[in-house]
């Protein structure tokens, strides 16, 4: 006996392929922004004199980059795999582009946060060189790694909006802002959480900055991409990213109450760190539960290619009304040159009644 057919189609399939990540990547993505963040409080800290906001920014700067490199080399498999990465250089592949930004970034967060170090050792000897050697080499490594820290914490962005995820890929003018703020915020969130209340006036303009950002990308992601933007907002992806809105919320209204408690700043820096963490992974979700249902690629592909035939419509009738102005035109000049012809006629006409009357009356005079 022959089976029963098992009927199975394409329909419901997914046609992009899902991201191969896991939520390593979600992790990853966080702590880079943790780590340009702290970067970024560590020289405003040491701008403005004050030690503590720099010495938390630096060592949790170095913390977030070790986790990073552990998120990183875990999802790849292999750690040799990352070293192969730095074989070649890319300016076009932002992963290639951002492993050799992650490396720099790497080496002067690893000097500045082992400056740290440098009141421990003794005055003599050579690890007295190093007393005084290292305080000035921390501090370029400190500014060096905080003018990178722009570029480490929003190219995640560019690489997720370079893929072929739907939701990702739509988004590519508004993820730099979402993680631009998220790492501003949440290094804000280490400066509140470590630093006395009295120094931490950075962090609370750091948080009040990276809030606005992120909230405003966020916003921007979850209300102007049409059907792209369900994924934010349903499901897992839309309560995390519900969450780290109000949890943002509450860690600025926090910070900006909180000036002269150690509790409600400490607080309110861990409630920005709970956003980022979790707005990160709204994000990541988001995008991958957008490749996973074919809706969400094959709807925008229908409205692009209504919009383009509304455009090439619009496009015909243009043309039409134009060579329809040009006949008007061609012919009012043809009507005109009638006109023109005509007068020119009546006129030598006339000049030959003119002459016909003169030679009329020549020939009539006595002789």
């Amino acid at each position: 006996m022959v089976p029963p057919a098992d009927f199975r189609s394409y329909y419901g399939r997914p046609i992009v392929k899902a991201p191969v990540w896991h939520h390593d990547i979600a992790a990853y993505l966080f702590t880079g922004g943790l780590a340009a963040g702290s970067s970024l409080l560590a020289a405003g800290g040491d701008a403005t004199g004050r030690p503590a906001l720099r010495r938390a920014g630096r060592i949790a700067s170095l913390g977030a980059l070790t986790a990073s490199t552990y998120f990183l080399i875990n999802d790849l498999g292999r750690p040799e795999r990352f070293v192969n990465m730095l074989r070649v250089a890319k300016p076009t592949s932002p992963m290639s582009v951002g492993t050799w930004i992650l490396s720099a970034f790497g080496a002067a967060a690893g000097v500045a946060a082992v400056a740290e170090a440098a009141p421990l050792l003794p005055d003599r000897g050579v690890l007295g060189l190093g007393r005084r050697l290292l305080p000035p080499l921390g501090t370029a490594g400190q500014y060096g790694a905080a003018v990178l820290a722009p570029a480490l914490g929003t190219y995640t962005a560019v690489l997720l909006a370079d893929t072929a995820t739907p939701s990702w890929h739509e988004a590519y003018p508004e993820l730099p802002f979402v993680f631009a703020g998220s790492a501003l915020a949440s290094g804000a969130g280490v400066g509140l959480l470590a630093a006395p209340p009295g120094q931490a006036g950075p962090a609370r303009r750091m948080a009040a900055l990276g809030a606005a950002l992120e909230l405003y990308g966020a916003h921007r992601i979850e209300t102007t991409k049409g059907i792209l933007s369900e994924p934010y907002r349903e499901g897992r992806p839309g309560r995390l990213l519900r969450a780290g809105r109000l949890l943002t919320a509450a860690g600025v209204v926090g910070a900006a109450l909180g000036r002269r408690s150690r509790v409600v700043s400490g607080l309110s820096g861990l409630s920005l760190l709970t956003a980022s963490l979790v707005t990160r992974f709204g994000i990541f979700d988001g995008g991958v539960a957008s490749a996973k249902d074919p809706k969400y690629t094959v709807v925008p592909q229908r409205e692009r290619l209504a919009q383009r035939e509304r455009l090439a419509q619009r496009e015909r009738l243009a043309q039409r009304e134009r060579l329809a102005q040009r006949e008007r035109l061609a012919q009012r000049e043809r009507l005109a040159q009638r006109e023109r012809l005509a007068q020119r006629e009546r006129l030598a006409q006339r000049e030959r009644l003119a002459q016909r009357d003169a030679g009329t009356a020549g020939a009539t005079e006595p002789g």
